[in-house]
């Protein structure tokens, strides 16, 4: 959308009042922008949980950005680490734990007893975090429960992105690629709204087997070159087979030989002719994680086709500004 057709909708949300989320939705129409939460709204409230998930869709995001792992019982659940994280996590009896435990090695019932509303004080997540606001009693939510969220709140609109959270360096913590896809689907199966999904993974063994199982929903393949895991060097491990070096250093065409539909770059590794590399292999580009009001006005400019954000707050904000 040029600045007029973004003048036009600001104009028409003002004078008729429209609410945030049917206005962000126009956006997205009009400028093919994605405004997504990322876990949820992790800036303002507990990361991955439900509550944040509610926030963000109160702001008025078109997507839920969230990760999910699979406990020992075969239960989905949302959590971005494959180990519980000490810098949020408490035991039951109310103390910080001091070293990560699987998910996958523990029951769902077992990682019910730990509490993850709360920053731990002095680390370095709760500096970064400062306006998160704590929710004690907070637990680890199934994906099954957040698609009943949304179903009590008559939302048939807001779409998910989910990643699968699974390492080729750490094959003992999580389920082997085709068994994580397999549970994965049937939750998302069981809820009717395939259409409604995207899987994303930086590793990109389970995005080659939902094209294969599920070729109806559209797979983001994360890069981070500048950041961790750094997954496509030449050589990695995290990229299914292929290798950079076979596609002239282009992270684009590689991801467009893999399969995907969409290029999900870290912000500081972008610039303005690879998204216009990307757009012109025919895929989006959904970039991560951008928190600088300065950093979204400019992927707006470069015209991304979507923003993944820890402050939907300021997402939404720069996205209505003309």
């Amino acid at each position: 959308m040029n600045k007029w057709g973004r003048v036009h909708i600001t104009h028409l949300a003002r004078n008729v009042n429209l609410t945030p989320f049917i206005f962000c939705l126009m956006i997205s129409s009009a400028h093919a922008l994605e405004l997504q939460g990322h876990r949820g709204a992790r800036g303002l409230l507990p990361e991955n949980t439900l509550a944040a998930f509610g926030r963000a869709l109160d702001l008025g995001v078109t997507t839920l950005e969230l990760d999910c792992g699979v406990t020992q019982d075969g239960v989905v659940v949302i959590a971005h680490d494959r180990a519980l994280n000490p810098a949020f996590t408490r035991d039951a009896q109310g103390r910080w734990i001091e070293a990560p435990r699987a998910i996958h090695h523990m029951r769902f019932d077992e990682l019910q007893r730990y509490d993850v509303g709360r920053l731990r004080p002095g680390t370095e997540y709760a500096k970064r975090f400062a306006r998160q606001q704590p929710i004690d009693g907070t637990r680890i939510p199934k994906l099954a429960d957040l698609f009943a969220l949304l179903q009590q709140r008559g939302d048939t609109r807001t779409r998910f992105n989910i990643e699968t959270k699974i390492s080729p360096l750490a094959p003992d913590e999580s389920l082997a690629p085709d068994a994580f896809v397999a549970a994965l689907l049937e939750v998302i199966r069981a809820a009717g709204i395939e259409s409604r999904v995207t899987v994303q993974s930086f590793d990109w063994r389970t995005l080659a087997i939902v094209q294969k199982v599920a070729p109806g929903i559209p797979t983001a393949y994360l890069t981070a070159q500048r950041t961790s895991p750094r997954n496509v060097a030449p050589g990695s491990p995290w990229t299914a087979g292929h290798d950079i070096a076979n596609y002239g250093g282009s992270v684009p065409r590689m991801v467009k030989a893999a399969g995907g539909a969409i290029w999900s770059p870290y912000h500081g590794d972008l610039t303005e002719a690879r998204v216009r590399e990307a757009q012109a292999l025919g895929l989006k580009v959904v970039v991560w994680t951008v928190n600088a009001e300065a950093d979204m006005r400019r992927m707006i400019e470069w015209r991304v086709d979507g923003i993944i954000s820890d402050y939907p707050d300021v997402l939404v904000k720069v996205a209505r500004q003309p």
